[in-house]
């Protein structure tokens, strides 16, 4: 059905006259009488009876006015679903306890007066189409891995440099430490079973084991953080890498220890992207918003990330 036929029959119904339906249309006379003509034929009723004082519903038209009404109602609530500066802004932060979800809690926290939509995507391939497709107006991710740079159309800027730092459980060689150097965990059992290659995180550990020549095992199958810190605090020889900025509660009796790496310090870099033509007007605040120092952390002298990390 014609949304502008239903909004002629709306306001005829409401002027009582097809003239003044037209002056408030914008549109002729002769052109709001097409219309109805065209909607009763398409309805199979009369809606509309001539009279010297203009056009009065008949009982058909009367039924239906409610019905067109509504119809013009949810038409202006689609529309403004997808509207720019409307819509909830819709961002990927991958996980719910990763540090990219406590930049958006802090940015909620700064602007709850905008709508956001948070969702979780896998890797980078599909948050990168996503964005490009406008399902979603922006992702945080490590960029860009080897030999898989970004499109043309996609904007990027490293935000956070999150420092990694070494979990381990009570009875682990190294949980008395205050910090450890990188270099003095080779030869120790580092369990990520969250590693899955081909992923921006995969090709960053890659890095850091080929260049410290750590062990980095990511055998068995993934059934979680839960089950991670489960088999870490009762495992002596096991310890695992987590982000410093990653939110985990875990129960006092596992006494897991997190301890700095230093060295230098890997950090994770993460990076907002989005589309270099997207205009919705929150982008632009949650950019600002991340740009603040209060916000953003860049790790100085120091740190270690892999060579083909963007640069700040």
């Amino acid at each position: 059905m014609d949304l502008d036929t239903v909004r002629t029959f709306v306001a005829a119904a409401d002027a009582g006259q097809f003239q003044e339906a037209a002056a408030e249309l914008a549109i002729t006379q002769q052109a709001v009488s097409k219309r109805i003509a065209t909607l009763e034929r398409n309805l199979g009723v009369r809606l509309f009876t001539r009279t010297p004082r203009g056009a009065e519903l008949t009982i058909d038209g009367q039924a239906f006015l409610p019905h067109a009404r509504e119809l013009l109602r949810v038409a202006e609530r689609a529309a403004a679903s997808v509207r720019t500066g409307h819509r909830p802004l819709r961002v990927d932060v991958i996980a719910s306890r990763v540090a990219p979800s406590g930049l958006m809690r802090g940015f909620h926290r700064a602007h709850p007066e905008i709508d956001l939509d948070v969702l979780m995507l896998f890797d980078i391939q599909t948050a990168v189409a996503a964005i490009r497709s406008g399902e979603i107006d922006a992702s945080f991710r490590a960029v860009a891995a080897p030999g898989r740079p970004l499109p043309e159309d996609i904007e990027s800027v490293r935000v956070l440099d999150e420092p990694l730092q070494l979990l381990t459980g009570p009875s682990h060689a190294l949980a008395g430490a205050r910090s450890v150097p990188l270099a003095r965990l080779a030869g120790h059992r580092i369990w990520m079973p969250g590693i899955v290659p081909g992923t921006e995180w995969a090709a960053y550990y890659d890095d850091l084991v080929a260049e410290f020549g750590l062990t980095i095992e990511a055998t068995g199958p993934n059934f979680g953080s839960d089950a991670l810190l489960d088999t870490v605090a009762d495992t002596p020889a096991l310890a695992t890498f987590m982000g410093e900025h990653t939110r985990l509660v875990w129960p006092a009796d596992h006494g897991l220890r997190r301890i700095p790496v230093t060295d230098p310090t890997p950090v994770y870099p993460h990076s907002l992207l989005w589309h270099r033509d997207n205009p919705h007007p929150a982008l632009a605040t949650l950019r600002a918003h991340l740009a603040t120092p209060a916000t953003g952390h860049h790790a100085a002298a120091g740190t270690w990330v892999p060579s083909w990390v963007m640069p700040r």
